[in-house]
């Protein structure tokens, strides 16, 4: 299994619209230093599956290499734009599985296109995906989310964003499953004091902590958590790594 991360920031992305703070200055000027919308692929036996599609060029790296699947966190906009685009192309149907949510993202169920909309993955049951095993797990959100556990056989590896800490029966699952390496939602920095829906750095660590997973890797991260490490570096425990856009494992 091969994993890359496509996009790690929040909902504004780095830089932000319109913000001068060190972060998005820095953005604006080395290109390395970027966060797209919160998204990854995973590659197994030449197969290529999305986890969240919110890359608006999505289409254009589809055209190049169809995906097998995608898997969807939720239907927030900033994880499902790529597909209003995507679901107007030809060919063969691309199965898009994801949580149960009566509403999804706009009008993408009533006109889904090429898009094969199976929602309704259920918690904690796995589902065989192109030579993978998924394990969907329940996610703190505004909207029905869920994390993708995988397990190729040979590695395991638990993506979680968007949420705020981890349901308890989640957390208890992830114990027992003893996932190799985990990527974890880690918006805000430790200056926000009172998180929504997202974690902060302090936050995401006490998780990784009780997890004792022996690598992680923090996404879904906000230009105020980009501009207040570049203003006061604290190093981060050991296995621990803030992911950037293109970072392949």
């Amino acid at each position: 299994m091969k994993f890359r991360f496509v996009g790690t920031g929040d909902s504004a992305q780095v830089p932000r619209f319109g913000c001068d703070c060190p972060a998005c200055a820095r953005a604006r000027v080395l290109t390395s230093h970027r966060r797209g919308a919160c998204c990854a692929e995973v590659r197994l036996d030449g197969r290529r599956i999305l986890l969240d599609a919110g890359r608006t060029d999505l289409a254009d790296s589809c055209e190049a290499e169809r995906p097998a699947a995608i898997l969807v966190t939720h239907y927030h906009a900033d994880h499902v734009q790529g597909l209003f685009h995507l679901r107007w192309g030809t060919g063969e149907p691309i199965p898009v599985y994801g949580p149960k949510d009566a509403h999804g993202c706009a009008d993408l169920y009533r006109n889904p296109g090429v898009l094969d909309f199976r929602p309704g993955l259920k918690p904690f049951r796995p589902l065989a995906l192109e030579g993978l095993t998924v394990t969907p797990v329940p996610l703190n959100h505004s909207k029905p989310t869920l994390g993708y556990c995988l397990d190729d056989g040979d590695r395991r590896l638990a993506y979680l964003t968007d949420t705020l800490g981890l349901p308890v029966e989640t957390e208890r699952f992830l114990r027992d499953w003893r996932p190799d390496v985990v990527m974890l939602d880690a918006t805000h920095p430790a200056s926000h004091q009172a998180p929504r829906n997202h974690n902060n750095l302090p936050l995401a660590l006490q998780i990784l902590e009780r997890l004792a997973a022996p690598c992680a890797y923090l996404t879904h991260i906000g230009h105020d958590l980009d501009a207040e490490r570049l203003e006061a570096t604290t190093p981060l425990p050991p296995g621990v790594h803030f992911a950037h856009d293109g970072l392949a494992l």
